[in-house]
């Protein structure tokens, strides 16, 4: 194993890799990648190697046969944490990418409005939790990813059908959120994106009634025309600095927040997503590249760790 100073990158999908490898290339970054879907062990007497470690474990991995890999990631974080290791999004932003409850207490405690949620487990309180409900509501997974799962009700009496519906999902958690469905006038939410604390851009997105919103390309759904993504610069100032100070308050290095307007303006955040992909057509018609953004930042990180390796030696 080689001493020189390397980013390690953690992931479970090759699929989405391609775009920051292109960026560390074109930078001259010196990388590796941990790929902990499917078998993985940890020698915890072991110690990690020199370098800057970015986690891109996904809440959607489950999905693609790799069940346990954010579990197995939780456990790699803590480990590098413990020997001083430079982690990118380390254990409590996969603690919060894993949970969308988690996410909303993480948001309100930080002063940022999220819809009104209920988490339950079970058909029963689950039920009980619809029927606190009036209006358009939205049943969704705890542990989600790419919008899998969600499901718009118009009423509560839909969202009760749905429960002995063969397409309602539970969750892999087995933690069903029941939430307000914030109506936007013109059916657009944001995303906005953060890296190292610092607002990179936003992404309005002309949702076209869909619930799966992964912007990168190779999510896209053959044959559907699916949403529209642009570079937009209309978020009010203010609320990016709210945003930011969330991101460093979490520990969310990397990091895109998806919110919602309603009919008087007011946004709600609703998806924390620290595994974040940017829109290519959106990026080349802008100018901006987040993943640039991203492959800078390591960057940095690696010629700081260089430094304190050289330091101490």
């Amino acid at each position: 194993m080689s001493d020189t100073p390397l980013i390690h990158v953690l992931h479970e999908n090759d699929a989405w890799l391609p775009p920051l490898r292109d960026r560390l290339a074109a930078r001259g970054l010196a990388y590796t990648e941990w790929h902990l879907g499917g078998d993985w062990s940890l020698d915890l007497d072991a110690v990690p190697p020199e370098g800057v470690f970015y986690n891109r474990m996904s809440a959607s991995s489950h999905t693609r046969g790799h069940r346990f890999a954010p579990e197995i990631t939780a456990g790699v974080l803590a480990w590098l944490a413990a020997h001083g290791r430079d982690v990118i999004n380390g254990t409590r932003a996969i603690d919060l990418e894993i949970s969308k409850a988690r996410q909303y207490a993480a948001l309100r405690a930080a002063g940022i409005a999220t819809p009104r949620t209920v988490a339950a487990t079970g058909r029963n309180a689950v039920a009980e939790a619809i029927r606190r409900f009036d209006g358009p509501l939205v049943l969704k997974p705890n542990r989600g990813g790419k919008g899998l799962g969600v499901r718009r009700f118009d009423t509560r009496a839909q969202a009760l059908a749905h429960l002995d519906a063969p397409e309602f999902d539970a969750g892999i958690d087995g933690i069903t959120l029941v939430q307000d469905f914030v109506i936007a006038p013109d059916g657009a939410v944001t995303r906005a994106e953060f890296v190292g604390g610092r607002f990179v851009y936003a992404v309005r997105i002309e949702t076209g009634g869909a619930v799966e919103l992964c912007p990168a390309d190779v999510c896209k759904v053959p044959d559907q025309a699916g949403p529209v993504f642009t570079i937009v610069d209309d978020v009010e100032p203010d609320y990016v600095r709210r945003l930011e100070a969330f991101t460093r308050r979490a520990g969310l290095d990397i990091v895109g927040i998806e919110f919602v307007r309603d009919a008087a303006g007011n946004p709600f955040a609703y998806d924390v997503n620290t595994n974040t992909n940017y829109n290519a057509l959106a990026e080349a018609a802008d100018g901006r590249s987040g993943m640039d953004a991203v492959a800078a930042f390591l960057g940095e990180r690696l010629r700081r760790a260089a430094k304190s390796r050289l330091r101490a030696a």
